[in-house]
Formats: structure tokens, sequence, C-alpha cells
């Protein structure tokens, strides 16, 4: 059989042939071959992802327009399809925006904004919209309404071929909301995930605690009100941060900007950029762009007359009288300018500023021109002083930065190397970049180790480099333009290390809107019947130049399940992710925590704990690094990770205590019931014994046990009731006595009448050993039922 390539002939035939089948395709089309992308891969799924677009959808428009959120959304059988019904009270949407919201994939109003946000794409609901049309071959069918305007209906699917709406219906009609948004898809699909589901929708009214969701599918129906009337706090949009930025985007950046300068660039374009930072930014660039010049021991007294030779050398026709004083001056220093002498050290640009200050100051005084000829004679014939011991000044570096344990003369043929390349490149004026110091270094060390045996490891290296480059100085050559840098990939490449390697502040957290610790816990009691919360929200960090902030939550006891593993929800932006737990960084994270240490059952000592107990984690950030366009799991990255495992740490410390305390009660309880079984018997015999009235049970537990004793005493109408704190620990109560008859004002208590009984509540906080008493009186047939609160029933004990 003849093959392709024979059948068209030469490789020109094949070229012009592979050429004509060419053709772009839409995202659209792209997304019709590839929905399992998007979470559209089963039936079971695609209901739960569908559900999951239109409530994120709904929850957005809601928070931005400032309107606490009331969704409805209804799961029907239709034939051989669902339909999926989703209402909200949002804004509304234009006439106009409606079908490119709804039928064009990726058109939005988030991707270029950096703020939190539950969706960013633009793909959600349209491919929601596209996977109901593939399926039932049925448009999707659109109401909304804005305020003070008609509701406007839509029938509408997607053109895969120009990923552009096909409306087949569109109309004003009438709707009873003042405005929102109704979306209905009829798709295929199946109920197999009907838990996911109700997972979906229980954890999005956790981290959505403002917001009111009704819930209806063939079996079963749930509403779940909102717990607070706070909405999330509003976001800003903030700039790129300089530490985010990659090579491609600082290049199109520099291309685009209006900025001339390097620093009005980074001002104008970065957050967090202020005139300060720019220069310490700028300076790092003319380090890696320019190199740092050496700065070297300078002359001392004892070298005096080597720098008046050699400015005496340089120097010509200027008269034995200017050219002393122009020497002195150089030495010695002018009004403004340290002089060599003056100084420790010394580089170029020093060298260049001390001989212009003296020219200035000697053709004052003496009448003589110092022009610039001259004055690069006398820096050229100075600066060969100077670095005359060149050697000797990186031999007490060296020495200073190495091991004592090296061999003298190794260290000296070590610093005699490294200063040779300085030799070499004083063309540069003593300038050297970074990496060419290193690379001159290790050649010194490789060098040093073939001729003297001596190794200097790389932490010798290291060091030696260190100390070197802090030495040296940063010049003050004029950076290159905007325009240059953009140019050159090289220099940006340059300009970027330099502002990844600055420190710079975190970017600001006005873009985020965590839930707050306070309503990641409202959350919880919301939804889940416990007896112990804990709820923490970190500090912001940044990955990737994107700030992002975590929150952990606990729940634990009371109706939770006792066996299996712990229930552990995932959030990202407030939206609940259902699939894929086991690619979750989250989920890594409770994994690898040592949960025994916080009293939580772990076999193994490693995976996800056993226990009544909920564990809740949300990533808040501009940019949360999905592992998939499907967003179901947080990618492996160790800053969130990090960030993660100290925000549930955080919550499961209190965790621990409570349960410390839980089992200490336990213990004093079981203690207590012994006790309060011998007691009694105990006291029986003694008065048996002595003949004595029998001991008073309560009083006597009271004191072995160290609780505190409420006791009521009554005589000829008077009642009182006293506290007596056996503890070694200060007790603040909450006493309440209910009475069957009117005490009138008791001095010190509140009195309350309701329903024909009296509450005397009265809240002493009594010390260690001391005792405090509450007094009235009522009549004799008066009865009487106490409370107390404030404190552990284990601690207390009650004689009234």
């Amino acid at each position: 059989m003849p093959s392709y390539q024979s059948e068209l002939g030469d490789g020109e035939a094949i070229a012009d042939e592979l050429a004509r089948s060419q053709r772009s395709i839409s995202i659209a089309e792209f997304f019709e071959k590839n929905k399992h992308m998007l979470g559209f891969d089963s039936g079971a799924r695609a209901l739960v992802t569908a559900v999951k677009e239109a409530v994120d959808n709904a929850l957005d428009a809601a928070e931005e327009a400032g309107i606490l959120p009331d969704i409805y959304v209804e799961i029907e059988e239709a034939g051989d399809y669902y339909r999926l019904v989703v209402e909200d009270n949002g804004p509304g949407i234009t006439k106009e925006q409606i079908p490119k919201v709804f039928g064009k994939l990726l058109y939005g109003s988030r991707f270029h904004k950096r703020e939190q946000n539950r969706g960013q794409q633009g793909i959600g609901i349209s491919a929601a919209v596209l996977y109901s049309q593939l399926t039932s071959g049925k448009p999707a069918r659109i109401t909304s309404k804005t305020e003070g305007r008609d509701a406007q209906y839509f029938e509408l699917i997607v053109d895969t071929d120009t990923n552009e709406p096909e409306i087949d219906v569109e109309r004003e009609t009438v709707w009873e909301r003042p405005h929102g948004t109704r979306i209905e898809l009829e798709m295929e699909g199946n109920m197999r995930a009907r838990q996911q589901l109700h997972d979906y929708v229980k954890y999005t009214a956790v981290v959505n605690p403002h917001a009111r969701i009704e819930f209806h599918e063939p079996k079963e129906s749930l509403k779940f009100e909102r717990a607070t009337d706070q909405l999330p706090a509003e976001t800003e949009e903030i700039r790129p941060h300089p530490h985010g930025v990659e090579l491609g985007t600082l290049l199109k950046m520099l291309d685009s900007t209006d900025s001339y300068s390097l620093s009005g660039f980074l001002q104008e374009e970065f957050t967090r950029v202020g005139g300060k930072t720019a220069r310490k930014v700028i300076d790092r660039f003319r380090d890696r762009h320019f190199g740092r010049e050496m700065a070297w021991r300078a002359p001392d007294a004892r070298r005096r007359e080597a720098v008046v030779e050699a400015i005496d050398d340089a120097v010509s026709n200027k008269g034995a009288d200017a050219t002393t004083a122009f020497a002195d001056s150089v030495l010695d220093g002018t009004g403004d300018v340290d002089g060599l002498l003056d100084r420790d050290h010394v580089a170029y640009t020093d060298l260049e500023r001390i001989v212009a200050a003296a020219a200035e100051e000697t053709e004052t005084a003496t009448d003589r021109r110092f022009g610039s000829t001259v004055r690069e004679n006398a820096v050229d014939a100075v600066w060969s002083v100077v670095t005359e011991e060149r050697q000797s000044d990186i031999y007490a570096l060296v020495d200073e930065v190495t091991t004592k344990r090296k061999d003298d003369a190794a260290v000296e043929a070590f610093a005699r190397r490294i200063a040779s390349k300085f030799d070499d490149a004083d063309g540069d004026r003593g300038r050297v970049t970074r990496a060419a110091l290193v690379d001159w270094v290790a050649w010194a060390a490789d060098r040093t180790k073939e001729r003297e045996d001596e190794s200097f490891g790389e932490t010798s290296r290291e060091n030696v480099v260190a100390a070197i480059w802090e030495r040296a100085r940063t010049v003050e050559d004029t950076p290159p333009k905007v325009g240059e840098v953009a140019a050159d990939r090289d220099t940006a490449a340059e300009f970027l290390e330099a502002m990844r390697e600055t420190d710079i502040l975190a970017p600001p957290t006005d873009c985020l809107a965590p839930i707050t610790a306070d309503l990641v816990e409202a959350g919880l009691r919301k939804e889940y019947d416990a007896d112990f919360y804990a709820a923490s929200t970190r500090d912001a960090e940044v990955h990737g130049g994107d700030p992002f902030i975590v929150e952990a939550g606990i729940a634990y006891g009371g109706d939770l399940p006792a066996e299996g593993s712990v229930e552990i929800l995932r959030f990202a932006n407030r939206v609940p992710l259902v699939y894929q737990r086991g690619a979750c960084a989250t989920v890594d994270v409770v994994k690898r925590i040592n949960w025994r240490n916080y009293n939580l059952d772990q076999p193994g000592g490693s995976g996800i704990p056993n226990g009544p107990a909920v564990l809740m984690i949300h990533v808040a950030s501009t940019n949360v690094p999905f592992t998939s366009e499907s967003k179901d799991a947080v990618a492996n990255v160790p800053a969130i990770e990090d960030e993660v495992e100290l925000a549930l740490r955080e919550a499961a410390r209190e965790l621990k205590s409570y349960l410390n305390k839980k089992r200490s009660l336990e213990q004093r309880r079981r203690k207590q019931n012994v006790i309060a079984e011998l007691l009694p018997e105990m006291a029986r015999k003694v008065s048996e014994v002595t003949g004595r009235e029998p001991l008073n049970v309560e009083d006597s537990l009271a004191r072995i046990m160290n609780n505190v004793l409420v006791e009521r005493r009554r005589e000829n109408g008077s009642v009182k009731l006293v506290v007596s704190n056996h503890d070694d620990t200060n007790a603040a109560l909450e006493v309440t006595d209910i009475l069957s008859a009117d005490p009138g004002d008791v001095e010190g208590a509140r009195v309350v009448e309701m329903d024909g009984e009296w509450f005397v509540k009265w809240s002493p906080e009594v010390a260690s050993g001391e005792e405090a008493v509450l007094e009235y009186r009522v009549p004799d047939d008066t009865a009487f039922d106490v409370s107390v609160e404030g404190i552990e029933g284990e601690r207390v004990t009650i004689d009234a």
C-alpha cells in the first residue's frame, strides 16, 4: 500500500498539504472536546460543577453590589435530563452583557484584577451552558432584571466555532423580583453525587455565613439561614508586586509603560514601591549591570611621601608650591571632603572626588588652573599607589573569614591569586560583578589546591566572596533608561533579579477579604452541633507576588460522628472544594501533622486523624494556585503549605487545651464520685464512735476536692447563700437563685420576675480561701432552686 508521503511526492508537496490542513480553533471548540478539564467529566460531577459555577456567580454579584445574598437552587428531573435552576437577588445584568456573560468563554471583568474573587477567567458559567447544550441540545434560559428596569429574557447557546453567543430568543418579560438573575439549564446528569451536592451547598453556607441558601433536589430539600448580616470586607485592586513578576511580564510592562526612568517605572507600575525602595532596587541593578568598585586600604602617614611623589610626577608646570599644596589637600582633605589620610578605604570614585575637591581648593589658593587632564593624571597616579598593596589587603580579608587552621603560605597564595584578577581588570577601575567575583575566588581556590595542596571549600569561598563584596561600593553611574532595558533581554533579567533580591514590604491585604476567625467559628456553629469550636486567621503572606491569607477552624464532639476519619472542609476564596481531595495541598498538610500531640487519634502517627471532629481550611488569595482548570485542589506551594500548617496548629492548640481540661475534669468527676460514696459512711462511723453530730458531708467533700462550695443557710426568714472558695485560684461565678416568692430589693444582686418566679442574679468573684454571702428575706414556705455558671460542674459543690 503506498504511503501518504509517496502519494504526495516530494517534501515540498508534503509541506504544502500540511500547511493547508492547519487552522486555528476557538476556546469554546477546545473545551467542547476537553470538557473534563472544567469539571464536566461525568453526569454526576457535571451537576455539582454547574451548581457550583452558578452559585459562585450569584454570591459574587450580590456581594459586589453590597447585597446580602439570597440564593435559590433547584434540581428536578426533566425526562431524560435534569433541569437546574439557580436564582439570586443580585443587582442583575444589563441587556447588552447577558449574552456575552453566559454565551462566551473567557469573558469576564476579573481576569486582570489583582484582588480576591471566586472566579477570574470567565469560563465557569458559560462552560455550564456549553455542557448543557452539548448533552441536551437545549439552550440556556436566562432572566435578569436590574433595579428600575424591565426584566430581560434570553434563550441562547455558545457557538463553538466562533466562541460567540447564538441567541434564539430575546424579549422583555415580567419577573416579581426587584432585581436579580435566574438561569435555567437542562443537561445530562445523574444524582450519584448527591452527597457531594449536599456537601457543596452546606460547605458554602459554612464559609459564607452572610448568605441565605435554599436548595431543592428530587429527594430532599435543605435550607441554610444566614448567621450574620456582616458582608465580607470590600476588596481593593492592587498593582503587581515586584517579587511576583516573571521576565516576559516585565518586558511587556517595560514596553508599555509611560515612564522613562527605572525609578518612575518602579513607583508607577508596582505596589509597595516608593522612592526609597526604588533607589534600593536601582542600586542592586547597578551592582549587577556595572559591577561594584572595590575599595582598597587608603594610604596612611607611612606612605605619604609615595603619594606626594606620584602627584609630583603626574602634575607639571604648576609650580612647586601649587603642586605641594595640591598634594597636601589630596592627603589631608578640604573643608567638605575627607582626604586619603582620614579614610580607612578608598574606591576609584572616592579618589576622583578627593582630587576634584583638592584641585578646586588649590586653584582658589594659588590662582593656578588644575584642569581635567591634570586631575585625571593625578587620579591615575595616586590610584597606582593605593593598589600597590592590593595583595596584603585581600590577604587580611581572607585571613579574617577563613579558619585559622589554614597554612599561612596557602592563605597568602590564595589572596595573591585573587588580587591578580583585580590587577588584570584594573582597566575597569577595580570594578567586578558578584558573578565574576565568585568565578575569581573559585579559580584561585582551585589553583591553590593544585599548587599548595590546601583546600578552600564551599564555605570558605562563600565567606571570602561575601567579605570582598561587602567592602566593594555600589557605583553611581546613571542606570539605563526604560527603553534600553526593554530592548535588551539580558539587562532586563539583571533588573528583574535586582527587584527580587531587594527587601520589599509584602503586598497590601486590602485586596483580600478573609472570613475572619469569628465568622469561621460562627459558620461552624451554624451547621455543626459540637461541644468545642476554635478558629484562627493568619497574617498575610506572599507567594509569587500574590498575597494570601490562610484560615482554619475546628469543631469537636457533640453530635459529630465518633467513628472514622475527621471531616475535612477545603475552601479557596470562599468556594468549597469537593473533588480531588487526595491531590490537594491542604489535605497533605493535615496528613503530615502529628495529631496525637493534640489528643486526636491518628493510627500509625500519620495520615488523616480519627474522631468526632471537623477540620476547616480556607485559602484566600488574589491568585489561588490550583492544580487544574477545574479548580478542585490547591497546588503544593511550600509557602501556602507552611501557613496552612501554622493555622491548623494554632486552632489545634486550643483543642488540646480543651481536651486536656475535659480529661482532667473527667478524672476529677470519677474521684469525686468515689469520695461521695465513701464519705457518708465514714461520717456516720465517726459520729457513732465520737458521739458527735454527723459531719456536713457536702462541706467536707468540697474541702477534700478543693471545690467551690455554694451553701444555703436559713434562719427566721433570712436566707444566706454562702460561696466558699476552697480552690487555690480565684473564682468568678454567676449564681442565680430561683424563688417562688418576691425577695424585694437584694443588695448586690439583680432581681427579675418572670411568670410568677423571681430570679436573683449575683456575680461574686471569690478569692482563694475566701467566702462571699448573698443575703435576703422571704417567707419560710418559699421554694428555692439555685443555678451556678461560670465554673465547671466538677469544680463546684452545691448544698442548697
